[in-house]
């Protein structure tokens, strides 16, 4: 905020910033999920599901990360606490989430259980997370035989499915931490017999050191140690020292039996061979469940501890669990003002909301604030040395010298990065963790600048410029859109404050113009500004996989990538602009890359070399082509979202800077109406609005009715939930008749889950609702709207004679998109299954998930369940809302 008092929470990241108190060195940064991943995968054929499975998991200890459930660690991942839990039917005790492999799903990797981040601040001050725990034997091997049989046409197979919570015979397990200071933690678990008879529950708080030792110094560094302590001041105290983290304790006010054990391999149980140690990493399983006393320690010291509590709860009741995790010695009655923090966390933490949404009302106050704490706790502790885990702790099988990322040796992470799911996808994905850092932008601009930031460093940007897309194959192609959203992020910190960090900007910029020339070298192959790029994140969206080469001499010429670098040059252009208002150097940098604009703009039309224009003047839509080796041209009659990018290509001029730049104004007079070369390409208009300000745009006034007739029509793109992915229109219209270098291509609207394997058939991107390219659209209509004004309306399909403003386009879409996730007038949230106790039961009503993509009929909440990575751009939704209510430019719905 650029005025006003600094609220408590403020004030702790204020304190942070200024490297008074890091109050980000614990945090929720424990994955769901560390076993399947691509860093814990050593094999010969890169199968990361198969070489680590959630099975071995119990035993097997971690290389590179950890997992738990409810977690939190420090900022370097060397001390975790979590919790087990063991319903006393289990097979295993419950120590990480549980789903099932791209392999055994029918649409891919799936994560099959129930669990909710409720609340967090961007501090860590206050956390809560729920899991709702069977009582009934967890139903393993049903979830995984039933999805092996399920075809990619059933729905997939879940938890509510088997029956397991039938008459709410479940715990509810919550957990909650309030920070009394950076390295002192109040612990609350509270846990709540839902079911109809008394039941039990084993409740393991766990502690415990990544294994480091094992491999740091061929096995020769130190190792931590946890020790139990005696103290009269709490039921159990233990101590944990770690040479770089220092001491901590963690304290019980509950009597509880101490475990204690080694956070290494049971080799024994895996492999056959002999263990170093008596005490392993599943020897709180083999104690509890087994009933194996001599699993654990008699000694009372190891790197894994764990406090055994076994609660019995008749039905309805709820018992609690209290701890204190602290860095400094216990004080007489250290539990005597928790309830007491908690309270004040909690009240700071609606203090906080409150400023951030005034005036909202209770649900979408609740939408809001759980997308954000969705956002808080998929922060992951990421760590990935590309090199060490080419070469192998041990000589690696030769095929993987040829193998996954072998070009990215230089990468080295061990940073907090934000996530898309920290199950689902539990690493960065570079395109995510751009829409993600617009998000972070209202609840800490200071850790969204140092997301953006991060990729651009050298552990991470390769040498030749190329922003690594994510662990399964760090060289593939995402939409080039870090600048737009550093140039968001800027700007948002300029509102909150002020004055916006021109230094942020300038090291950004920089890094992203050797982007920028990585793209124009790589995928611009002919020279003449039309681009390549393959499948640009949209995964199954064109007729046949782009990620593969077409035959030699053919090429596909793509409208999204087009597009998307168009957008990228008015961007850089933006963001050059705003630094040559201090440093006039920068105004040479803006010329060159609206001038790099101009000649993507002049490609796009159909004015370089003879190419044919990617704009379908008769369909009025922009479409890929075909170049085939004897120079002829192709397009490709699909109506999807690749078509719908280059509107995204928009940039408003404000008067204060066009003032500063005489040499940039007077290129925009010499190009004035989108001139170039003796054609009009583009609508960057010679005259200013009332508010003096320029347009800068690849898409002008004329072709814009034209895409939002598609783009609105109810049989074509527009849903009630949003823009789909592809137009319905190919429901009917799918032959596409055979297609040189492609062969018969055929293209189908499939509104729900992916009716193929393609990209291993866990997304799909040919029908359903997408947030982050709904959000962008929704930000492009905006800028259009600031420029052209209220006076520029387009009908609406279906509306009669009715018109709307752009601005009024772009709030109906906005409240499409945050419809999914309210109640519709017959009280059902159309995000969650229509018979899932989401809809009516109380213990479930209050809860959201935050899907990956939405069905394009219905709004069904589909893929990765906790993915508000980019779905979390609902909050921003909400927020553009009430700010439009505020100003009073919008009507209450």
């Amino acid at each position: 905020m650029a005025s006003g008092k600094l609220s408590a929470e403020q004030q702790r990241l204020a304190a942070r910033q200024q490297g008074r108190q890091d109050w980000r060195l614990w945090g929720p940064y424990l994955s769901e999920r560390a076993w399947g991943t691509v860093r814990e995968d050593y094999s010969s054929d890169g199968e990361a599901w198969d070489y680590f499975s959630h099975e071995q998991a119990v035993s097997r200890a971690y290389r590179w990360h950890e997992d738990g459930l409810g977690g939190i660690c420090d900022a370097g991942q060397r001390l975790c606490l979590a919790v087990a839990l063991w319903n006393g039917r289990d097979p295993i005790l419950k120590e990480r989430m549980f789903g099932l492999t791209g392999k055994q799903g029918s649409h891919g990797e799936d994560v099959k259980e129930y669990y909710f981040y409720l609340d967090a601040t961007p501090s860590h001050s206050y956390l809560r997370y729920l899991y709702k725990y069977p009582q009934a034997e967890f139903p393993y091997a049903e979830l995984v035989a039933e999805n092996r049989r399920r075809s990619r046409q059933d729905p997939p197979f879940g938890l509510l499915d088997t029956g397991a919570l039938a008459e709410n015979r479940y715990w509810d397990v919550e957990i909650s931490y309030a920070k009394k200071s950076p390295t002192t933690i109040g612990v609350l678990i509270k846990v709540g017999n839902r079911g109809p008879a008394a039941a039990t529950l084993h409740l393991l708080p766990s502690l415990w050191f990544r294994n480091t030792w094992s491999w740091e110094d061929g096995g020769a560094a130190e190792k931590p140690v946890i020790s139990l302590i005696e103290s009269d001041r709490a039921a159990w105290t233990v101590e944990a020292r770690h040479a770089g983290l220092g001491r901590y304790f963690l304290a019980g006010r509950q009597v509880a039996r101490c475990l204690f054990s080694e956070n290494e391999s049971n080799l024994e149980r895996l492999f056959g061979a002999p263990n170093p140690s008596s005490y392993v990493k599943d020897a709180f399983h083999r104690r509890v469940v087994e009933g194996d006393k001599g699993a654990v320690n008699p000694a009372a010291t190891g790197t894994k501890f764990a406090a055994w509590h076994e609660i019995t709860c008749e039905p309805g009741e709820e018992r609690q669990v209290e701890l204190l995790l602290t860095a400094q010695p216990l004080r007489p009655e250290p539990f005597a003002g928790l309830s007491a923090l908690f309270a004040r966390r909690r009240r700071e933490t609606d203090a906080f909301y409150a400023q951030l949404l005034p005036g909202a009302s209770g649900e979408d106050a609740l939408i809001f604030r759980q997308a954000m704490a969705g956002m808080i706790w998929n922060k992951q502790f990421y760590h990935f040395d590309v090199a060490r885990w080419l070469d192998g702790d041990r000589p690696p099988p030769p095929a993987r010298t040829m193998g996954r990322n072998r070009n990215w040796r230089h990468l080295q992470a061990a940073d907090i990065i934000s996530m898309p799911d920290s199950w689902e996808y539990p690493w960065f994905a570079a395109w995510d963790l751009a829409y993600q850092a617009m998000v972070f932008a209202h609840l800490d601009v200071d850790f969204a600048k140092e997301q953006l930031e991060l990729l651009l460093r050298h552990r991470y940007l390769h040498p030749n410029g190329q922003i690594p897309a994510y662990e399964w194959d760090f060289g593939d192609i995402n939409p080039p859109i870090h600048a737009v959203a550093a140039l968001k992020v800027f700007r948002a910190e300029r509102r909150q404050r002020g004055r916006g960090d021109l230094h942020f900007l300038r090291r950004v910029f920089n890094k992203l113009i050797m982007n920028y020339t990585w793209w124009l070298n790589r995928h611009d192959r002919d020279g003449l500004n039309v681009f390549e790029g393959g499948f640009m994140g949209l995964d199954n969206i064109s007729i046949y996989n782009r990620s593969q080469p077409l035959p030699p001499g053919f090429s596909l010429k793509q409208a999204d990538a087009t597009g998307w670098m168009a957008m990228c040059a008015l961007n850089l252009t933006g963001m050059a602009l705003e630094l040559a208002r201090e440093e006039q150097e920068y105004e040479d940098m803006a010329i060159q890359c609206y001038q790099q604009f101009l000649a993507i703009a002049n490609a796009i039309a159909g004015h370089s070399a003879q190419r044919p224009s990617l704009w379908d003047r008769q369909a009025g839509f922009f479409k890929d082509f075909v170049a085939t080796p004897d120079g002829e041209f192709h397009h490709i009659d699909v109506y999807s979202y690749v078509g719908l990018i280059p509107l995204l290509a928009t940039e408003i001029v404000t008067p204060d800077i066009i003032e500063k730049v005489p040499r940039f104004k007077a290129l925009l007079e010499e190009h004035g109406g989108g001139m170039f070369d003796g054609h009009t390409i583009c609508a960057c208009p010679n005259k200013t609005n009332e508010h003096g300000e320029r347009l800068l745009a690849l898409v002008d006034h004329t072709m814009i009715p034209r895409i939002l007739k598609r783009l609105l029509n109810a049989e074509e793109f527009f849903s009630p939930h949003g823009i789909r992915g592809v137009s319905r229109i190919h429901r009917e219209h799918r032959q596409l008749g055979n297609l040189p270098g492609v062969g018969q291509a055929l293209i189908e609207y499939e509104p729900g889950e992916a009716q193929s394997g393609l990209f291993g058939g866990n997304s799909n991107w040919r029908g359903p609702v997408w947030m982050p390219i709904n959000y962008s659209i929704i930000q492009a209509l905006t800028k259009f709207h600031r420029y052209l004004g209220p006076e520029f309306k387009v009908q609406v399909p279906g509306r009669g004679d009715g018109e709307l403003d752009l601005r009024q386009v772009a709030d109906l879409l906005a409240e499409s998109l945050i419809s999914i996730f309210r109640r519709n007038d017959q009280g059902r949230i159309p995000g969650l299954a229509a018979d899932s106790p989401f809809q009516h039961d109380p213990a479930w009503r209050d809860l959201r998930l935050f899907h990956e993509y939405f069905h394009g009929d219905t709004g069904l909440g589909l893929g990765a369940c906790h993915q508000t990575g980019w779905t979390g751009l609902v909050a921003n939704l909400i927020k553009r809302r009430y700010t439009l209510l505020q100003a009073g430019t919008i009507t209450p719905a």
